[in-house]
């Protein structure tokens, strides 16, 4: 497995991940006063999220300022 489905697998498993903190975050709330740590958990997969996302995001444009091979389709 290269590189880039590495990233896309850890960006799928993030996504579950940040899903599950956010209804965790508000069955908490719904159930009371929540404590610090169950409102910030979310916090950490977002931001992994982020990263991932941007590197997705970044990829094609730099297989394209480099001169790589690029995925059109012929016709």
């Amino acid at each position: 497995m290269n590189w880039n489905k590495w990233v896309r697998q850890i960006h799928r498993w993030l996504s579950i991940a940040f899903t599950l903190t956010v209804i965790a975050n508000f069955i908490a709330m719904g159930l009371g006063n929540a404590p610090a740590w169950i409102v910030y958990s979310p916090l950490l997969p977002l931001f992994l999220l982020l990263f991932t996302g941007l590197y997705m995001f970044v990829l094609p444009y730099a297989t394209k300022w480099r001169g790589g091979p690029r995925a059109e389709a012929e016709g």
